[in-house]
């Protein structure tokens, strides 16, 4: 079962006695706060086997609780299955905030403890106020004591890229950025999310799985970047283009938070983002923000980071690479569904299949790994979104039903995302129907035209709407920014239901992916990649739209035709002949 230790809470509740705590609130995160954490910072499923990305577990002297979305609710019911946590169903009625049941099991003058690495400043305020009269209380990270064999944190090579595939050098970034801060005084400003730090320097690596990123920190200053990562792992290419020009001082990785105490005290201004700093290292800033004359630290002035915004609007170099990536990885796709038409009902398992498009990807010199775990969702499995394949291979792929593949990599020039779904045989009409409602939410949020400035959730219900009228409903996001061969899931531009105050701009690269998820009898999910464009057509200067860069066909053979209009007819038979060139 993984990390899994039986007796891991146990000595975690000698812990908290020694400490003279009642309770420890443990996330699911690194001090990088990225989706994806090295084994080292797996607590949570050492503690209790829970593996999905996301969870807050919450041990006290007696009790166990883990708090997941709806992503991971029948996951983890079966991974905390024995364990003695309960599973507490996030945004479901009837189940208590995580600070509510806490409230509920202790008294006021209880202490509740936090590792100080693991929780974000804005987190660690959030729980302040959301625990309040309970005072929680950061401390050192107590798993080194407790975790025997506990996984160390691996660094890996780190290589530098070029123009060729960057498409900017790393001085021209740290220029643009300090334009962008406008700041004619000394700063600071802090950098603790790896994608960020990767994109600004030019820099990929294998630290992280499924992420092509080093572990790492910044600082930029008015004189350049201090950059904090395993030297002995950086190549001799990437050392001469860092410091070739004078910009970037290199620092060993754990040097950071001693580097952050030492800031100059002529530094006006400190920008940080709550969100992606730990609380620990607002700390280690205290001898700044201390200091009367100078006023304490501003948030990072753009939604989401100002790097981050920067990194989201991709140029016309990074653009080509996504849509080389989606070629070549189109091809293996294509391949993957015709093999599985040709092996389905001989035994093969959904786990043969994720195996297959690695195998078939492989055979692409540039590929340079997944970019999250594959997908592969038989019949019922699909209902759930983010299906886990089990160790012992997951379902037998049958001549029935449909099967749905969600999977990604990484390529040296480009990152894809992509869902299809492979009917297999005979499909019930409300199969076919939920096929063909959610491949019209593909087209229509695809062929939209918009204003400049548009915020994703006001298009949102262009891929819900066909949904909606069947009854039916998803709940999670229905689009998400890609990374350049960094992350697969990059902010701070979304499209979904709710409020994201960052608008939509031209060079951002999204997923468009819809679903409908039906328990017990299947799921279905259609999943394209799109960049943001500037209509060319006379009369639409100041309007988007979306460039679909995905070159899988999709299967129209469980299509009810009498649910699509003449456009949408036109716009799905255009794309499939584009992914046949």
């Amino acid at each position: 079962m993984g990390l899994y230790d039986a007796d891991a809470i146990s000595r975690l509740r000698e812990i908290l006695g020694q400490e003279d705590a009642s309770a420890m609130i443990v996330p699911s995160s690194d001090p990088h706060f990225g989706e994806y954490v090295p084994d080292h910072y797996k607590c949570i499923e050492w503690l209790c086997g829970f593996t999905g990305e996301a969870g807050t577990l919450v041990v006290t002297m007696d009790r166990a609780a883990l708090w997941t979305d709806s992503r991971f609710f029948i996951q983890a019911a079966a991974e905390l299955d024995g364990t003695g946590v309960e599973l507490m169903r996030q945004n479901v009625p009837g189940t208590p905030s995580l600070a509510q049941w806490l409230k509920d099991n202790l008294a006021e003058d209880d202490i509740v403890v936090m590792d100080e690495d693991l929780f974000s400043y804005s987190d660690y305020t959030a729980m302040v106020d959301a625990l309040a009269p309970v005072t929680p209380s950061l401390v050192e990270d107590p798993f080194d004591r407790i975790w025997k064999d506990r996984p160390a944190l691996v660094f890996n090579p780190v290589r530098h890229i070029g123009v060729e595939i960057s498409g900017e050098t790393s001085m021209s970034k740290y220029e643009r950025l300090c334009r962008t801060l406008a700041m004619p005084v000394p700063f600071a400003y802090i950098m603790t999310a790896m994608d960020d730090i990767a994109w600004l320097c030019n820099l990929r690596g294998t630290d992280v799985e499924y992420n092509a990123l080093p572990m790492a920190y910044a600082v930029v200053d008015n004189r350049g970047i201090a950059l904090f990562a395993r030297q002995a792992m950086l190549s001799e290419e990437a050392v001469a283009a860092l410091t070739s020009n004078g910009l970037t001082e290199l620092r060993e990785y754990e040097e950071f938070g001693r580097y952050l105490q030492t800031l100059p005290k002529d530094c006006v201004r400190i920008f940080a983002s709550g969100k992606v700093t730990a609380k620990y290292f607002f700390a280690a800033m205290d001898n700044v923000y201390n200091n009367p004359s100078i006023p304490s630290h501003v948030p990072d002035p753009v939604t989401g980071g100002t790097v981050a915004m920067m990194k989201a609007v991709k140029n016309e170099v990074e653009a080509d690479g996504f849509r080389k990536a989606c070629v070549v990885d189109g091809r293996a796709i294509s391949r993957v569904i015709a093999w599985v038409r040709e092996n389905a009902g001989t035994g093969i398992t959904e786990k043969d299949v994720a195996l297959k498009i690695e195998e078939y990807r492989k055979e692409s010199a540039d590929y340079l790994g997944e970019s999250f775990p594959s997908i592969v969702a038989y019949g019922a499995n699909a209902a759930l979104p983010h299906y886990s394949i089990p160790e012992s291979g997951g379902a037998e792929i049958g001549r029935d039903g449909l099967l749905l593949i969600d999977t990604g990599a990484h390529y040296a020039y480009g990152t894809t995302d992509t869902t299809r779904m492979i009917p297999l045989g005979n499909l019930t009409q409300e199969e076919k129907d939920d096929y063909t409602a959610v491949l019209k939410g593909l087209i229509r949020l695809s062929m939209a035209v918009f204003p400049q400035g548009t915020r994703g959730c006001l298009l949102d219900i262009l891929a819900r709407g066909e949904v909606y009228r069947r009854g039916k409903r998803y709940l999670h996001g229905t689009s998400h920014g890609i990374g350049h061969v960094l992350c697969v899931h990059e902010g701070p531009q979304s499209i979904r239901m709710e409020e994201n105050p960052v608008a939509l701009a031209d060079g951002m690269v999204l997923s468009v992916e819809p679903g409908v998820y039906v328990e017990g009898s299947h799921g279905i999910r259609h999943e394209n990649t799109v960049i943001v464009t500037p209509c060319t057509d006379a009369g639409s200067e100041g309007f988007s739209r979306f460039e679909t860069i995905t070159r899988a066909p999709i299967d129209l053979s469980p299509v009810n035709a009498s649910m699509l209009d003449d456009s949408e007819k036109e716009w799905i038979e255009s794309f499939n002949r584009c992914c046949s060139l």
